[in-house]
C-alpha cells in the first residue's frame, strides 16, 4: 500500500454538468456503501493491515474513532489508519456511508472489540 495522505489525495473536478470526485488511482482498494438502519450501532472494530475512508452520504451518521464521537456533515471525510477502532451508527433515521478500503480486503483482518450482531 503506498505510504500517502488518503484525504489530500481525493481529486474533485469541477466540470459544465457538475463536478466527481476521485478516490483512488492505480491502487488496490475496495469501494462501498454501507446503509446503517435507523436507532442502530455497527460493531467497534478495528483492523491491522488497510485504511478506510469514510464519506458522509446522509445525514445521521456518527462515527466513533478511537474513543472519540465524531458527527459529520454531508460530504464529509475521515480517514480511519489502519489499528485505529472504530464504529458507525445512525443517530435517528436510516443513514448510509461510502466507504473506501485501501490494500487487500480481507474478512479475516477485522477484530471486532464489541459485536452488536453476536458474530464470532
Amino acid at each position: 500500500m503506498q505510504d500517502i495522505d488518503k484525504l489530500a489525495a481525493v481529486i474533485r473536478d469541477e466540470r459544465p454538468w457538475g463536478a466527481f470526485e476521485r478516490y483512488t488511482l492505480n491502487e488496490v482498494s475496495t469501494v462501498k456503501i454501507i446503509s446503517v438502519a435507523a436507532g442502530q450501532t455497527l460493531s467497534l472494530q478495528r483492523h491491522e493491515h488497510r485504511d478506510e475512508l469514510w464519506v458522509a452520504l446522509d445525514p445521521g451518521c456518527v462515527f466513533e474513532v478511537n474513543g472519540e464521537r465524531l458527527e459529520p456533515a454531508v460530504g464529509d471525510r475521515v480517514l480511519i489508519r489502519a489499528g485505529q477502532t472504530h464504529r458507525l451508527s445512525s443517530s435517528g433515521p436510516a443513514t448510509r456511508i461510502l466507504e473506501v478500503a485501501f490494500g487487500h480486503f480481507d474478512e479475516d483482518d477485522i477484530e471486532r472489540l464489541e459485536d452488536s450482531y453476536g458474530r464470532s
